[in-house]
């Protein structure tokens, strides 16, 4: 027996629910012509109209268990009798039927989608749920949704168990995957009926920027819904919705208008072998007593005379056959709830056999007339049973064993106008490995006419490279702003929540979109600014030989006698170092030039410092000692000037010594100071080791000015402490002045002033004091005594 929602408000129901007719009678049809299963016993079935009517209900399910007398608790069916019940589609009608049924332990089998409400089995105790949980719909549709990058999403469900139960398992899946919804809708049937809600509903849906809305419900609760949306809810947007929806209506509905693209998602299973053979010869004429068939038949091929108000099969075409309807009307293939039908079928007919058998072997049948045993008895063998159907699916009631749904992704083309066909255009299988469970032809699906893009729906658009995700405050994770990645920070891929550091051997590109390798930066010899100071030191160390030798050529001149000839050539000499120690400071820094450059600056520059201290302290003897026996002639005859040479140089050794063995110079990395390169350079190691050395200088060359400003008015014929005192007073500025530039500058210009300060303080030291002797040297009538003698003697005849 089956309780079925034939007829109802709209002739469609006849077209769609009138394939479960046929395919129970193909079931019963083929188990009656197997001879391995319930031999001689042969199968029947009575199909009622519910009418959606409770009491037109109770009335056909009193029928089924107490036949037409409807007396309860007593029956007097004796020869043939209902051993089971089909109910469906909709979940309320098996519930009400199963409420009475339950009581009886009747079994019942529901051919409709998956119902949690029917799942107790306190209130349920003999219901069979033929159709599989929708326990992979969720990661089905999410995986969609992230197949064409969605992740802005509204949802549309009903408030019942199962919706809730969906909702929930969406709502955790999406959050896995990142995916927000934009807005939560739930209905009920009540609200269909209130205009300001459905009103709620149109806003919420067509003023959110979410393109793709889920539905996921039943008939019973969105068929009023449906034409709703069609009309004035939805507008440009991609409805996903599960099979639960009637696929006519989904098709009628939704090809109302052009503007909304379905992509059902429906339970897959094979085609039943022979169904449509068997379609193809039902006829009026072959079950007479169909009034179901009657009437499809009269409303789809117009077999009634105008005249008379019976229905005359000759008016009929001779050869009509239900597969001349359009696929949109009536489908010659085994739908969802057909196929649930199907196995129901066959699990009442080998759940029977089986206790048949049983009953034999114990000998235990009570009835010897040929009447059927208990119908109640006939749950001990469904609850245990499992098999194969024909076509090869395994049928099984434990949900602990029971295999998960596979999905087919359906849409619906329309174009040409009118054609309303169902296509597959993919499909989801939860044992596929993961990245692979989802498969479609993007191409094959029909978006909305007049379009040929992939609809986008997002809150906000990915961040390029170069860019970090920044949340929007009070909003959902999805909706962001794009903020560039700071300095020496990349994104190297889209939609980057934080910005990666480049490593310290590497720089970030402008972009902020890859790490680049720094190229090592020193100042070197082929450098533009190192090539000009190589010049400089080069240059000024010939010409200091130039001087050195000018001064050996006229070393009998009383020029080079005057101020203690031997000081001139250290001075020179150490001078000619000072500009050649210069180059220690260019060229690929190493653990030697390090060391060097600063031990040799340091040491090279006391000598001249106090060769330039020895030769003012002279000046000041020379003119001090006037008589044979002062003890100052005695020092300036021993040569005493020439030991503070000594001794200050002894300091500045012993210092450096001191710099070595504490913490000497060594080679180091500057990663920051100058984008895109990595610096090599000397450390001083020591800082307050370095300065102690120029400190020293410092005041060596404080000494050398004090000493020299004090004989500035001693006679000038071979006097040159003004000269002396000048290139300290250049010395110190150029040192004063080094400080600060050299601590401000980075990378290889820091290395630049180091070095010109060097060549700056040397020629200094040249320049102003062998400067003006150089001149006196080119000039051979004053580069003797007597001409400065006839000097002084024109000046006293002038003045007299």
């Amino acid at each position: 027996m089956i309780f079925l929602e034939v007829s109802g408000q709209s002739d469609v129901f006849i077209f769609k629910n009138y394939q479960c007719v046929l395919a129970l009678a193909f079931a019963i049809e083929e188990i009656n012509k197997n001879p391995d299963l319930l031999h001689n016993l042969t199968l029947g079935f009575d199909v009622y109209d519910v009418h959606c009517r409770a009491w037109t209900m109770f009335k056909n399910s009193f029928i089924c268990l107490f036949g037409n007398y409807k007396i309860p608790n007593y029956s007097c069916i004796r020869e043939s009798r209902s051993i089971a019940v089909l109910t469906g589609p909709s979940g309320i009608t098996s519930d009400q039927i199963g409420t009475l049924l339950g009581l009886y332990r009747f079994p019942q089998f529901t051919f409709g989608p998956f119902d949690h409400a029917l799942s107790d089995h306190n209130k349920f105790p003999a219901l069979y749920q033929m159709a599989p949980k929708d326990t992979s719909i969720a990661t089905a549709m999410v995986s969609l949704l992230l197949h064409f990058s969605w992740n802005w999403v509204g949802l549309l469900t009903t408030q019942d168990e199962h919706g809730a139960w969906v909702l929930a398992e969406l709502k955790e899946e999406m959050d896995k995957n990142r995916i927000c919804v934009a807005y939560e809708l739930v209905i009920t049937s009540q609200d269909v009926s209130h205009i300001f809600k459905l009103m709620a509903v149109h806003n919420e849906i067509n003023l959110s920027s979410a393109s793709v809305l889920i539905i996921y419900g039943d008939n019973d609760s969105l068929i009023f819904l449906m034409v709703l949306i069609e009309q004035i809810f939805i507008h440009g947007k991609v409805c996903i919705v599960n099979s639960q929806w009637d696929f006519t209506l989904k098709r009628k509905y939704f090809m109302l208008g052009s503007m909304h693209v379905p992509l059902i998602f429906t339970q897959h299973h094979v085609d039943v072998s022979g169904f449509t053979d068997f379609v193809k010869t039902v006829k009026p004429s072959k079950y007479p007593e169909d009034i179901f068939l009657a009437r499809l038949w009269f409303l789809s091929f117009n077999c009634s005379d105008s005249e008379s108000d019976c229905v005359t099969w000759d008016e009929c075409p001779y050869d009509a056959s239900l597969d001349w309807l359009p696929v949109h009307i009536f489908e010659m293939t085994v739908s969802g709830d057909s196929y649930n039908i199907y196995n129901a079928v066959y699990a009442v007919a080998k759940a029977l056999h089986e206790m048949l058998l049983h009953q034999t072997e114990v000998q235990t049948i009570g009835n010897r007339n040929g009447a059927l045993p208990s119908s109640s008895k006939l749950h001990t063998f469904l609850k245990n049973i499992q098999f194969y159907n024909p076509i090869g699916d395994q049928v099984i009631w434990d949900k602990k064993m029971k295999l998960e749904p596979q999905y087919d992704i359906l849409n619906i083309w329309n174009f040409p106008e009118g054609l309303q066909l169902e296509v597959k255009v993919g499909k989801f299988s939860p044992y596929a490995p993961n990245g692979n469970q989802l498969s479609l032809s993007e191409d094959m699906v029909e978006w909305a006419i007049g379009t040929t893009e992939i609809p986008h729906s997002v809150c906000s658009e990915i961040c390029d490279p170069g860019f970090r995700k920044s949340p929007q405050e009070g909003k959902a994770a999805c909706c962001f702003d794009c903020t560039p990645c700071p300095e020496n920070e990349i994104a190297n891929g889209t939609a980057m929540e934080q910005c990666v550091k480049c490593p310290d051997h590497q720089y970030a590109n402008t972009q902020r979109t890859q790490c680049l390798l720094k190229a090592a930066s020193f100042l070197a010899f082929g450098d533009p600014l190192g090539m000009a100071l190589t010049c400089m030191a080069l240059c000024f160390s010939l010409l200091t030989v130039v001087v050195l030798g000018m001064f050996v050529k006229h070393h009998d001149t009383a020029i080079v006698k005057a101020n203690n000839r031997a000081l001139s050539y250290t001075l020179l000499i150490s001078l000619i170092f000072c500009f050649l120690c210069s180059l220690l400071f260019i060229g690929h820094p190493n653990t030697v030039t390090c060391i060097l450059q600063q031990i040799t600056f340091g040491v090279v520059f006391t000598v001249a410092v106090s060769t330039v201290l020895a030769k003012t302290v002279t000046v000041v003897l020379a003119f001090k000692a006037t008589s044979p026996g002062r003890r100052m002639r005695w020092l300036l005859v021993s040569g005493a000037p020439n030991f503070i040479i000594l001794i200050c140089t002894f300091i500045q050794v012993t210092l450096c010594g001191l710099w070595l063995g504490t913490s000497p110079p060594f080679v180091n990395t500057d990663k920051h100071s100058e984008h895109g390169h990595i610096i090599i350079l000397c450390n001083k190691g020591s800082l307050t080791a370095f300065y102690c050395v120029l400190g020293y200088l410092c005041s060596l060359a404080l000494a050398s000015f004090t000493v020299a400003f004090l004989a500035r008015n001693l006679p000038d014929t071979f006097n040159e402490a003004k000269f002396l005192t000048f290139s300290m007073v250049v010395l110190c500025s150029v040192w004063v002045t080094f400080l600060p530039v050299y601590h401000s500058a980075k990378g290889k210009v820091m290395v630049a002033v180091e070095v010109f300060s060097v060549l700056a303080s040397s020629a200094g030291l040249l320049g102003c004091i062998f400067g003006p002797k150089c001149i006196i040297l080119s000039l051979p009538n004053r580069n003797f005594l007597h001409g400065f003698r006839d000097k002084r003697h024109s000046r006293r005849n002038n003045s007299s």
